[in-house]
């Protein structure tokens, strides 16, 4: 499952996310293959994870809890980042994708973000999308409820991203330490795994967004920014 934890505060919106896939799922590194939006692409469906476009908007698409990969009749779920970066903010991309017809969908965690504010879509496999701002404050997202300390990953990490620095937050993403559902940088198991990680600034008032970008394992190749 991937991960993703913003910080919201009236300095804008700050984010940390790790991709968790099957490993032997090609991809590219973000780059401008949608005009005007830089994200990283899969090559089997040809959609994305997660990007940015040129207003500052980002989106990062979760696959919920027992829908990993794709699925006959069903459209691919990385075309939602695609589509909502075509808005000009996150509460314009909210709006446009909160009437799309869940059931086309495997079930999913749509986080759209600005140096505004940050927005979660669920689609739940029927009806149309489940839309919620989220407060100020550390939220953490992962394949169900944000902040579900249910969960093992967020019951560990929540905590350690509530009391860290935004500085600190790569060598958090990049903690493959301790049991493997409870790890957040996962190690290989099964063919499946972390094999990307982002680290984003949004601040406000409104400034110079930037991405740093791990290609593998963060605790391996390390942090390089992206051209935005």
């Amino acid at each position: 499952m991937c991960s993703i934890v913003l910080r919201i505060g009236a300095d804008g919106v700050f984010i940390g996310a790790n991709r968790d896939e099957m490993v032997e799922r090609a991809w590219d590194a973000p780059g401008e293959f949608w005009p005007g939006v830089i994200a990283g692409r899969d090559r089997l469906a040809g959609g994305t994870w997660l990007g940015m476009n040129r207003h500052g908007v980002v989106a990062a698409v979760l696959n919920r809890t027992g829908t990993l990969g794709p699925a006959a009749g069903k459209r691919s779920r990385g075309e939602l980042p695609v589509m909502a970066l075509a808005a000009d903010s996150a509460e314009a991309a909210a709006g446009v994708l909160a009437g799309l017809d869940a059931r086309v969908y495997r079930p999913f965690n749509l986080v759209v973000a600005d140096a505004s504010g940050a927005w979660l879509l669920r689609g739940l496999g029927e009806g149309k999308l489940d839309v919620v701002r989220l407060g100020d404050g550390v939220t953490m997202i992962t394949s169900g409820e944000p902040n579900d300390m249910a969960h093992p990953r967020i019951a560990r990490h929540l905590p350690r991203f509530e009391a860290a620095a935004f500085a600190d937050w790569g060598a958090l993403l990049a903690d493959a330490s301790g049991a493997w559902e409870t790890a957040l940088n996962i190690p290989e198991k099964d063919g499946f795994g972390t094999v990307c990680s982002s680290l984003i600034a949004l601040p406000c008032p409104p400034g110079e967004p930037e991405w740093w970008f791990a290609a593998g394992r963060p605790d391996v190749v390390g942090f390089v920014a992206v051209t935005v």
